[in-house]
């Protein structure tokens, strides 16, 4: 008889035993706490007593889509109700692709319309205009999807309007047209960022309750012009009007219950007659250059003769941010693809939030019995602490390959983190030949992660905000990775005089989406562009004419986003934030600078002409932002993964340069039970010992023996507080007497050293696998 138990600890999905099986965790780790003291800001006071309103009285968006590019005129307004002149500063998203192009500051009846300058520079010009009493806006850029408004001496009575321009193609994949337009930044997790311990000041914002609306309202018109009839024009975030104008055009109207909706992305998603694609080349010319846009639609899917087995290796967030509806979505999603896997793949699992759990010490058959062994660690997942992205990264993709399978990572996050740069350079330099995609999880997601982990490992990413769609995407997804669409892409030009196209190279394409290029041409626009590559049954190739493309004034949008492509290859997903080659950001600075465009190291900043501040002090009111939609005040605690959560006594506390007041004391229970913790549980005497004891103790049942019946027995238990151990479970028998001697065995285990989370000892789920063989 061999009785074998730690050495296949990790085979069957288990939370672990003791701190040395967590690879590279590390202890004490403490959740968000974006403001020294205060996890929420509901509202400030400025000094001296007198209370003001918060400066930002609504946000808006005029959003015209023409074929496949959209065109967006965002609108800020800020009111002052108050006696003293005010600094606003707003942190908001925008989209990951959006050129943003032009700004201009409204006061009364007077436009100024913004310059594009270095940012140093505008930085410089704006802090000398509110200094010199002159009302200034400044906008600037944080992250591709995140920016940052300064709005100066907005003096009392006052009523400010900053108007923002950019630009964007739709994204459409299986047919669906997507608009989407974010409205909400989500907190940011920060530690281990290159950009030092306090993390990036953008991120310091004060935050409003779990489920409190924002005080400023929301709006949206949007008009869609097809070249095609339209179909199925549905939102699927908010209520909206839909007036079909005539069969190629509609109006959307935000619904007047949505006055608030501005914590949640808005999506807007569409489909087309004919052959349901925007296909073609558009053509512009400002007289000095010729830039141009084509949109090639990949072949239909073939299923290919023979699908190779597959591994898989998934990688859940299960940090505060995602604890409640975030975490019952991803398990929805997870739980889908497990059961879609084929019986010829193998899978394993690693759970992170400070720490990460392992669910198997490697790759697993994806047999009946181990995904429902999965499956039930999945649900005993919670959600709570820190979200220590990059030490789950590294240990996902250190882990051993299983031979000739073809391997897929997948990751599933709401990508509330600071460190996307340096998790984009980890898999570009980490992941081999396999390859890389991600999941977005809730109602505001992080898509600059999202799509960043996908960019960099040639994947795809997905968001999804509801079970229902964790259910379809989850089979989509297991049908397109497992038969690519094309690989081996090529991008020819034929007789066309082509100059710096964006992408440089394309992908294998795995969802069904269009092929989108940009880049400059000189001479006469002719001859082809041709798509090539290999389908299931064979190569493929396909042509687009450029003899019936019309240059065009109306297609200006070209050049801003030819521009936007090559910014976002050299910038957007390379090195990390301690800094870019010189060569990067004189190259990002000159097209900035040349195109007028927003980028990390140009601004937008307009200056009112009138001195209007006769030296009165300015007070600095940061803009308090709502959680997304579905998100719990985990996300934002200053002890997320505590025992409990206490909100601030009602008192005054300095922070950001004016007061605050936070509301009376309310606490939130956390789950008694943690199926994961920063250190967790141990077996006194550690591996050896435990493997000692069971060694001692555990009989091969006669039965069993005579039958010759091997395998494990799962068993699960809680380890308390004290040590103590307690509610002892079988999650998978054997039979045989097996069974009842593992539990035997178990019980007869003595006190544990107990698990502890931010320093407390705490109750802690465990499972431990029992050998028999």
């Amino acid at each position: 008889m061999k009785i074998n138990t730690l050495n296949k600890i990790f085979r069957h999905g288990m939370a672990g035993l003791s701190a040395m099986y967590f690879l590279g965790l590390p202890t004490g780790v403490q959740a968000q706490t974006f403001i020294p003291g205060h996890a929420e800001v509901p509202y400030f006071e400025v000094p001296g007593g007198a209370t003001e309103v918060l400066p930002l009285k609504s946000t808006s968006a005029k959003v015209r889509i023409a074929g496949v590019i959209a065109h967006v005129t965002v609108s800020q307004v800020y009111q002052n109700r108050g006696n003293q002149p005010v600094e606003a500063v707003y942190v908001f998203p925008g989209s990951t692709r959006s050129a943003v192009h032009a700004m201009q500051m409204k006061i009364g009846s007077r436009t100024i319309t913004a310059r594009i300058e270095t940012r140093d520079q505008a930085q410089k010009d704006y802090n000398a205009a509110v200094k010199k009493g002159r009302t200034a806006s400044l906008l600037e850029q944080q992250r591709p999807n995140v920016f940052e408004m300064h709005v100066g001496n907005i003096m009392p009575g006052d009523l400010v309007e900053v108007e923002i321009a950019y630009t964007e193609t739709l994204q459409q994949r299986e047919g669906v047209y997507e608009f989407v337009y974010p409205t909400v930044a989500g907190p940011r997790y920060h530690k281990g960022s290159s950009e030092g311990n306090g993390g990036p000041e953008w991120n310091a914002n004060p935050w409003l309750k779990e489920g409190e609306l924002p005080a400023y309202t929301f709006d949206l018109d949007c008009s869609i012009l097809s070249g095609l009839p339209l179909r199925e024009v549905r939102c699927t975030s908010h209520q909206v009007e839909i007036d079909y104008t005539d069969r190629n055009s509609a109006s959307v109207k935000l619904g007047n219950s949505e006055l608030h909706g501005g914590n949640r992305d808005f999506i807007l998603q569409y489909r087309i007659g004919g052959e349901g694609v925007e296909s073609g080349v558009w053509l512009y010319s400002d007289g000095k250059e010729n830039f141009f846009m084509a949109s090639i639609q990949p072949p239909a899917r073939m299923e290919s003769e023979m699908i190779p087995p597959r591994e898989y290796i998934f990688i859940v967030d299960v940090s505060g941010s995602m604890y409640g509806f975030p975490l019952q979505v991803s398990k929805k999603l997870i739980s889908g693809l497990l059961n879609g896997l084929k019986p010829s793949d193998q899978f394993n699992i690693l759970f992170f939030s400070g720490g990460s759990a392992q669910f198997a010490r490697q790759s697993v058959a994806a047999t009946g019995e181990n995904i429902s062994a999965a499956l039930r660690m999945l649900d005993g997942q919670q959600g709570g602490g820190g979200t220590e992205l990059l030490p789950a990264l590294k240990q996902a993709l250190s882990m051993k390959a299983s031979g000739n399978y073809a391997r897929t990572f997948v990751i599933a996050t709401d990508g509330y983190v600071t460190v996307e740069k340096e998790a984009f350079e980890l898999i570009r330099t980490s992941l081999n030949e396999a390859s890389f995609f991600s999941f977005g999880i809730g109602s505001s997601v992080n898509r600059f992660l999202i799509e960043g982990l996908a960019h960099a490992g040639a994947g795809e990413s997905c968001i999804i905000t509801s079970e229902q769609e964790a259910t379809e995407k989850a089979g989509s997804f297991l049908k397109y990775i497992s038969s690519p669409l094309l690989t081996g892409v090529n991008i020819a030009f034929n007789e066309f005089m082509v100059d710096e196209p964006e992408p440089a190279s394309v992908p294998d394409l795995f969802a069904s989406r269009p092929v989108v290029i940009f880049g400059k041409y000189r001479g006469k626009p002719q001859g082809s562009i041709v798509l090539s590559g290999k389908t299931g049954k064979g190569d493929y190739e396909v042509r687009i004419p450029l003899s019936q493309a019309v240059v065009s004034s109306d297609n200006e949008a070209i050049k801003y986003l030819w521009a936007r492509e090559q910014i976002r290859r050299v910038d957007d997903y390379a090195g990390g934030y301690s800094g870019v080659p010189k060569d990067v950001e004189e190259r990002v600075t000159g097209l900035g600078l040349r195109y007028n465009l927003l980028t990390s190291y140009t601004s937008f900043v307009a200056v009112d002409s009138l001195i209007r501040n006769d030296g009165s002090p300015v007070v600095t009111v940061r803009q308090p932002l709502p959680l997304p939609e579905g998100v719990s005040d985990f996300a934002v605690a200053q002890h997320v993964s505590g025992v409990r959560l206490g909100r601030y006594s009602k008192a005054e506390n300095s922070s950001m340069g004016y007061a605050v007041a936070a509301e009376a004391c309310e606490d939130i229970e956390i789950p008694a039970v943690y199926s994961m913790v920063e250190m967790m549980p141990s077996f006194k005497g550690g591996e050896s010992a435990l493997e000692r004891f069971i060694s001692k103790n555990l009989k091969y049942p006669e039965e069993a023996r005579k039958n010759g019946i091997s395998g494990d027995v799962i068993i699960e238990f809680i380890v308390n507080a004290d040590g103590s151990l307690s509610g002892f479970r079988i999650l998978k028998k054997l039979g045989y007497g097996c069974d009842e001697e593992a539990l035997r065995v178990i019980r007869l285990m003595p006190a544990w050293n107990p698990g502890k989370q931010n320093g407390r000892k705490v109750k802690t789920k465990m499972v431990l696998p029992v050998n028999f063989s």
